[in-house]
């Protein structure tokens, strides 16, 4: 609900400040008094497109605050917080102009862009008019006023959710059918680079393990030749043969003279028995090495065969060897796709089939609940234009089959008739102005399910009736205001005197300067004011006295 307004230099305002209530909000006053400024204003700090020029002239800047009360759970809280705006109950709007055309807008008291401001208006205010493109009269919107009026939140939440799953379930089909015609396309390779995968079978870490024996084989044979002459060296061939022949000549001289050599061989005889143990034990450590590096050369040509394949296979996938086995699954994977295909698109198929079955009737479904709404609609709207002096006119929901959606498959549009006869037609092209405005308000009064937590402004809607009319008008609005807050300007007496709140709308010259002003009207203020109405120029007694029967009806 509007509680407060705010303006400051706007237009031909230079202050003004305005304490909105519930209920109907009447704004009256002469032609040219002001009254669509006050709708300027508002529309300003809504952040509607309006005028260019609205600061008032000679003023550094203008300024127009707006306080609307946020019940729990009203959408302005959701748009605030995606805004990542201050939530409350109380929301503030103002919005600054300079003369340059420069505007600054704020919410809460943080900067705010026009496009935050306008997603609030929408869940602020609904303006109806003459020329109002943006509500009742854009036929995009009408579906969404049909399904408000049937109550049909639960069915389009199903329907929303049976469009989802449909939607999946063919995104799942199709990114498996290209799948698998990628696969096929790659069939040939697949099946071959398998195969050698399997043939080759290489294991994590193989590569590493088959180097290092490589290496270890390469070097043994590089140093085996140098232990062999080695080891021939040490052996009788070697050192031992003339250590045995020295030991067998020294032997033989001590025995022949031992009396003579008195003892002095025994010496180095010991000497070389101990020099041919320990040349005894070198050559065996010796062999022992020989036989540690005795390899197969087949072996080591097995060995560098294995191994030049398999970083021969991991060069061709352009992976690492240790990969290899990765790619191996990963390749197996898409055959067993491949070969698995035609059983799983069979699958997905009747998933997408099943989902488009719900699909279908959930949408049906939910335009059996159109018709059905659309019937009373159209009926209620028949009760509503009789007592509007259009008791000949027709109105018509009409539901033609649409492309699906998420919201249905059902394209709605209002059409009017105004003649018996006369073919039907979209409501803002048939209607005249006075015709257009009884049929929006009829329509508002039929489609009000919804609009408590709206402030809903009618400019002029009464504009061509009047008597009986325009009292049926004033009466649907004291109806619409029932619990919410309507806010009227009328130049109609009888719209008028429905009025809960009354303020006029004046225009003054002070030294030059022309400015509007509102003023709030008590009983006998409403009563001159009503009487003006109804007598134009000369207020007689006899107007006072109809308007205050009009107050009192």
């Amino acid at each position: 609900m509007l509680r407060h307004l705010d303006i400051r230099d706007m237009l031909l305002i230079e202050r003004l400040a305005l304490d909105f209530r519930p209920g109907l909000n009447v704004l009256t006053g002469e032609t040219g008094a002001g009254k669509s400024i006050l709708l300027d204003c508002l529309g300003f700090v809504l952040g509607w497109r309006g005028r260019a020029e609205v600061v008032r002239a000679g003023a550094p800047e203008g300024e127009v605050t707006a306080v609307f009360d946020l019940p729990a759970g009203h959408a302005a809280r959701g748009v605030l917080e995606e805004a990542g705006l201050p939530v409350a109950d109380e929301l503030l709007l103002r919005r600054v102009a300079a003369p340059d055309g420069r505007k600054s807008a704020f919410v809460n008291d943080r900067r705010a862009s026009g496009e935050v401001l306008r997603a609030l208006s929408e869940t602020l205010v609904e303006l109806h008019g003459q020329h109002d493109d943006r509500g009742l009269l854009d036929p995009r919107g009408h579906r969404r006023l049909l399904d408000a009026f049937a109550g049909a939140d639960e069915a389009v939440a199903g329907v929303r959710a049976a469009w989802a799953a449909r939607r999946d379930a063919a995104r799942r089909l199709a990114e498996a059918e290209a799948a698998l015609a990628a696969a096929k396309a790659e069939e040939d390779y697949l099946r071959h680079a398998v195969a050698e995968m399997d043939d080759l079978a290489p294991e994590p870490g193989e590569d590493a393990t088959l180097d290092v024996r490589r290496r270890r084989m390469q070097a043994a044979g590089r140093i085996r030749e140098d232990i062999a002459r080695a080891q021939a060296a040490l052996g009788p061939e070697g050192a031992e043969g003339p250590l045995l022949d020295a030991v067998r000549w020294l032997e033989g001289a001590a025995d022949r003279g031992a009396d003579s050599l008195e003892g002095r061989l025994e010496a180095p005889l010991a000497a070389l028995s101990r020099a041919l143990s320990e040349l005894g034990e070198a050559e065996r450590g010796v062999a022992d090495c020989l036989e540690a590096l005795e390899f197969d050369t087949g072996d080591l040509e097995r060995v560098e065969e294995r191994l030049f394949a398999i970083r021969a296979l991991a060069r061709k996938h352009g992976v690492l060897p240790d990969d290899l086995g990765t790619l191996a699954g990963d390749l197996r994977s898409r055959l067993a796709a491949l070969d698995g295909g035609a059983r799983n698109l069979a699958a997905l198929a009747a998933d997408a089939a099943a989902a488009e079955a719900a699909y279908d009737r959930a949408a049906e479904g939910l335009t059996e609940i159109r018709r059905r709404a659309a019937g009373r609609l159209d009926a209620a709207m028949a009760g509503e234009l009789a007592p509007l002096k259009m008791e000949r006119a027709v109105f018509a929901t009409e539901i033609e089959r649409g492309e699906p959606g998420p919201e249905g498959r059902d394209a709605v549009a209002f059409s009017v008739a105004t003649n018996p006869g006369a073919p039907p037609g979209p409501l803002a092209r048939i209607a005249s102005g006075g015709e257009l405005s009884r049929f929006l308000l009829a329509l508002k009064v039929c489609l009000s399910r919804g609009s408590e937590a709206l402030t809903l402004i009618f400019d002029e809607i009464d504009r061509g009736v009047g008597g009986a009319t325009a009292d049926a008008v004033g009466r649907r609005l004291a109806r619409l205001a029932e619990g919410a807050q309507v806010l009227v300007v009328t130049h109609s007496p009888q719209v008028a005197a429905r009025g809960g709140h009354h303020w006029r709308v004046e225009k003054t010259v002070a030294a030059g300067t022309t400015l509007s002003r509102v003023v709030a009207l008590g009983d006998a203020d409403r009563v001159d004011e009503i009487a003006r109405m109804l007598a134009a120029d000369t207020v007689t007694d006899e107007a006072r006295a109809a308007a205050r029967a009009l107050l009192a009806g």
